[in-house]
């Protein structure tokens, strides 16, 4: 099980690096839609859309990175202040009861909807749009994959801290091997 907690949050920690370089693209891109429209009066639907899915791309697959990090909303009159074993049981009943049957229902529900844009190859409605449409949807899979995955991880972390594997909680992100910022938390594997 460890193995496959330190795999899932080493891919999650890999794609959030790889992605977050799609800000700084969106953010060029962005800044030269500006200055050709306002300066030049040239427009490009194929670079506004690029935005877009851009955007969608920064969120969408950065959401397993977030939640290795622990930073999704969470409620925090009821989480923030709780003793670690009260999070670890949250996480547990959170995780079970909505984030994995949640990113599971948007697996099986957006099967149809991706198959059918590959199928016709669907692109923009716009004539100088991008025609990558159906490329772009299966960006809601890798999405839900991706968080599916980040979701097992911490439901598995959350049981090993309540076995008293794992000295504290929440537990960081295994990178490298071994707990990113406090290599001496985790207690050796017998």
């Amino acid at each position: 099980m460890l193995s496959f907690i330190r795999f899932i949050d080493r891919l999650n920690e890999r794609i959030g690096h790889a992605v977050a370089w799609v800000a700084l693209a969106m953010v060029l891109v962005q800044f030269l839609v500006v200055v050709m429209r306002y300066v030049f009066s040239i427009g490009n639907i194929a670079m506004q859309e690029s935005i877009w899915y851009m955007h969608g791309i920064l969120f969408m697959i950065g959401a397993g990175y977030t939640l290795l990090h622990n930073g999704h909303v969470r409620v925090d009159v009821v989480y923030g202040e709780a003793s670690p074993r009260y999070k670890a049981k949250v996480d547990i009943f959170g995780t079970l009861a909505f984030l994995l049957p949640v990113t599971a229902a948007t697996l099986w529900l957006s099967w149809d909807y991706v198959i059918n844009a590959w199928k016709v190859f669907e692109g923009s409605t716009e004539g100088s749009g991008l025609p990558l449409i159906f490329a772009y949807k299966t960006v809601i899979w890798i999405f839900a994959v991706l968080v599916f995955l980040q979701g097992l991880s911490l439901l598995f972390k959350a049981v090993r801290f309540l076995r008293g594997q794992e000295l504290g909680y929440p537990v960081l992100p295994y990178l490298n091997g071994r707990l990113e910022h406090d290599p001496e938390a985790v207690k050796e594997e017998v």
